[in-house]
């Protein structure tokens, strides 16, 4: 019968640990290791899960953007864009306001599928660089961006420059004969819609699972 080890002692001078004190079972060098150890990653925890709320909290917040009023239906067509100012964030005066681009949906050049959210289409300002506002040149059916030179064809998707994707754009709806704005989404390059995203975030390919939604779109109110 194999003979049975005797379990190591818990105090440290009987296992022989340098600068071992008689009755201890943790060395001083080991206790103050260790508390340093702890005190590091309480120090970095308070640092990184604020830094990581932040992050990831707009992935779990639910956001309502109210549809708001633009004009009447006779006020758009379909061969060019009627300059519009909506409210983004209602608390903050004319910071919270933006410009968006409206026409009608026409199918010679609109090639996503028609539904209620889209007799009209209703396309972002903010360009998909750096967020510089574009402007419409009706000229050349184009918009353009003068901070860094982006250039979007007629329908929002990017022809020139930098921009990572097409130019975000908006729900819209018709009630009693007037074209609603609801809230933003964003489009890969066939113009599929996405929850919102920043500008310089790329849709296509692994683009659309490497970056957070923003909470614009969290919930579609239809009401």
């Amino acid at each position: 019968m194999p003979e049975r080890k005797q379990p190591k002692s818990k105090y440290t001078t009987d296992r022989q640990i340098p600068g071992a004190f008689e009755g201890e079972t943790v060395t001083r060098r080991r206790f103050m290791s260790g508390t340093g150890l702890a005190v590091g990653g309480i120090a970095s925890a308070a640092f990184a899960l604020p830094a990581l709320g932040f992050a990831l909290g707009p992935v779990f917040e639910e956001f309502d953007q109210p549809w708001q009023p633009v004009g009447k239906i006779t006020e758009f067509g379909s061969d060019t864009y009627v300059a519009r100012t909506i409210t983004l964030v209602p608390e903050i005066g004319d910071a919270g306001k933006s410009t968006v681009f409206m026409r009608r949906f026409n199918p010679a050049v609109d090639t996503e599928d028609r539904d209620e959210y889209n007799e009209y289409i209703a396309v972002s300002s903010a360009c998909m660089h750096l967020g510089c506002p574009v402007n419409y040149v009706s000229s050349s059916q184009r918009f353009i961006c003068p901070c860094h030179g982006g250039v979007y064809d007629f329908v929002g998707k990017v022809a020139g420059g930098p921009p990572v994707r097409p130019l975000d754009r908006f729900y819209t709806r018709v009630r009693a004969g007037i074209v609603e704005i609801g809230p933003r989404f964003s489009v890969n390059s066939e113009l599929q819609r996405f929850s919102p995203r920043d500008p310089g975030e790329p849709l296509d390919g692994v683009g659309q699972y490497l970056y957070p939604s923003t909470p614009d779109l969290r919930k579609l109110d239809t009401n």
